[in-house]
């Protein structure tokens, strides 16, 4: 059964920062393939590092690897927020999640949270696959 992510309309997703450790595939509605790193994750979306902006409102597969497997979802490229450096940072919303991916991301989003409290390192997230 496919989950579709709802944003709570007065309380905002608890948001992991990743740092941009974090690599993630992603397939364009045309078919072609790039890669971006995760700076942020939630149930509902996150932001990306990419080399070059996407177009708003477009449609992507997007799939990375957390320590409870793989997480493969469609999501929606929302507007950049800026460029930097070494790209433009870019947000997204998940907008179908299968269950079992649903619950492996909610899982490894439970487990840095945990880990945070303790003031413990985490590798919840890490090196994606292919999608």
């Amino acid at each position: 059964m496919t989950h579709f992510p709802q944003a709570h309309p007065s309380r905002r997703a608890a948001r992991v920062q990743l740092g941009a450790s974090v690599l993630a595939a992603i397939r364009l509605e045309d078919g072609r393939r790039t890669k971006a790193k995760l700076q942020s994750i939630s149930t509902t979306g996150g932001l990306l590092r990419l080399q070059h902006s996407l177009g708003h409102g477009s449609f992507v597969e997007l799939a990375f690897q957390t320590h409870s497997g793989p997480v493969h979802g469609m999501a929606e490229i929302l507007t950049p927020l800026r460029k930097t450096t070494d790209g433009v940072l870019q947000p997204f919303r998940f907008v179908a999640l299968e269950d079992d991916d649903h619950r492996r991301l909610r899982t490894s989003l439970d487990h840095v949270a945990d880990r945070n409290l303790l003031g413990l390192k985490t590798v919840a997230f890490s090196v994606p696959g292919t999608i």
